[in-house]
């Protein structure tokens, strides 16, 4: 198997990348009262040391009421938690990698009755107020990112969020203009958060998206049924500032729309003729929504996705499970030891190493 397309160099703006490998971001929950610790700092500096071209981190909140849904989630502001992350970035940097945090908001998405006190913000009810501070804040986080050293950061606007649930019809029942009966109307507070964080970092820095057609409270949903409706959504994001987007599947090797083998990634490279991240199940068999459910995945090999990406279908390609399962995976791709790989043991889910 000839892994040279993953392995070759990728440069966007201010962001050189050695490889094309993306460690995807993935819930942890691990930082006592959203600062997070040495540990989380060791736990991304281990996947740099090992090759990982590109480190996005877990969910990281801003400065909002109800947008963590756990306690132990990491925020994006305050001196302690930002202190925090700048030993993470140290560590990541002196470890040869490059990191961008992925800044969040659960939107109406409550985990448990005991956390947070505050009620959960919806899209369908935030007040113009709200949704204008919502804003200011996404734009504060990322410039946090940019002022303590991060390479790029990501937009969290997929799997039934708060910006995804503005994208939905089903969570979006507005009728000012933050509402709308097409999902282009719909894709204005996401236009608007993007617009308030470029200018924040700067034309140079790099604007990552995440965005999903499905919904963690619906895994059939589709926001764009059709390539028009898929230019509808995508292409207001372009313009507003996005440089690349990370086109979250459950599954990457499954089409997106009947005719075509391309998947997510490869429409929104098709469409917006930016760089996509492609993800899901790369390197495993099972469903990553499965691991939630305590269920573990044996491996699969990389033919599909080479083809793809040696296609020029998508850019770049982020794993979650396989590098929570063994920090060493990258390198063990790159050294030909498939035979080392494993397959994902479910109990890792809840572990840092």
């Amino acid at each position: 198997m000839n892994t040279d397309a993953l392995f070759s160099p990728f440069n966007y703006k201010n962001l050189q990348l050695k490889n094309r490998i993306v460690m995807a971001p993935m819930t942890r929950a691990q930082s006592a009262n959203g600062i997070p610790t040495q540990q989380i700092a060791d736990y991304y500096g281990r996947r740099a040391a090992s090759e990982v071209g590109l480190i996005l981190s877990e969910g990281t909140v801003i400065n909002r009421p109800g947008s963590k849904n756990m306690q132990n989630i990491p925020d994006f502001y305050g001196s302690e938690a930002l202190e925090g992350w700048k030993n993470v970035i140290d560590q990541v940097h002196h470890n040869g990698g490059k990191m961008g945090p992925q800044i969040w908001h659960v939107g109406d998405t409550r985990m448990s009755e005991e956390y947070p006190l505050v009620p959960m913000e919806k899209a369908s009810t935030m007040s113009l107020e709200d949704i204008e501070d919502t804003i200011k804040q996404f734009a504060a986080s990322a410039k946090s990112a940019k002022d303590l050293g991060f390479d790029c950061l990501e937009i969290h606007g997929a799997h039934g969020y708060l910006i995804d649930q503005f994208f939905w019809e089903v969570t979006n029942t507005r009728t000012d203009e933050y509402g709308g009966k097409t999902l282009k109307e719909r894709t204005r507070f996401a236009v608007d958060v993007v617009k308030a964080i470029r200018a924040a970092v700067g034309e140079d820095f790099t604007i990552i998206i995440r965005l999903s057609q499905w919904k963690q409270q619906d895994y059939k949903s589709r926001l764009a049924a059709t390539p028009a409706e898929m230019e509808d959504w995508l292409l207001p994001l372009k313009e507003a500032g996005v440089d690349i987007f990370h086109c979250s599947q459950r599954r990457f090797w499954e089409p997106e729309f009947e005719g075509s083998d391309l998947n997510f990634a490869g429409w929104a490279k098709k469409i917006t003729g930016q760089p996509t991240i492609t993800v899901g199940s790369v390197g495993l068999k099972g469903d990553f929504m499965a691991a939630f459910a305590g269920e573990s995945s044996e491996k699969s090999d990389l033919t599909e996705l080479l083809r793809r990406l040696e296609r020029q279908d998508f850019d770049l390609v982020a794993v979650g499970r396989a590098l929570l399962n063994d920090h060493q995976w990258v390198k063990k791709i790159k050294e030909g030891k498939i035979e080392e790989l494993s397959g994902f043991a479910a109990e890792s889910m809840g572990v840092l190493y």
